[in-house]
């Protein structure tokens, strides 16, 4: 007989994971058109030649961090789904690689054309709040 059951994943757990994939997933999508087809995706996206100039000229480290930021936020909302401890990691991971991305690009590359301040702030503010929704799921024993 078992002693200890099995907690069962709250019904939050399923909307903010398929919020979090969703919203991810667009993340990958951006990342994946800026290397297949970069010049007609960055114009598509309104950006000038100067800007599509500066976003083809980053070091590959820099992309590296960049695909560490996407990559790691969608593998922390497919972790989050299959209730994996190993969501916080891949969150915190994505987290890092989106502070050393975005500060490298501001503070030394300077972009020809100041992102919009609100969606660089809705970005940190949905990798912060998945990563502190998945901490607060493994402290609560929901993931394992």
């Amino acid at each position: 007989m078992e002693t200890a059951a099995k907690q069962s994943a709250p019904a939050h757990l399923w909307a903010i994971g398929t919020i979090s994939l969703l919203w991810n997933t667009f993340g990958c999508y951006d990342y994946v058109m800026s290397h297949v087809s970069p010049a007609s995706y960055f114009r598509e996206m309104g950006m000038n030649d100067q800007s599509v100039a500066y976003m083809q000229s980053f070091p590959a480290w820099l992309t590296a961090f960049w695909a560490l930021g996407v990559w790691g936020s969608l593998a922390g909302s497919v972790l989050l789904l299959m209730r994996s401890r190993h969501a916080v990691t891949a969150f915190a991971l994505s987290l890092l690689g989106l502070a050393v991305s975005q500060g490298y690009q501001m503070l030394v590359l300077h972009p020809p054309e100041d992102p919009p301040a609100a969606m660089v702030a809705i970005i940190w503010g949905a990798l912060i709040f998945f990563l502190i929704y998945a901490v607060q799921m493994k402290k609560a024993g929901v993931l394992r």
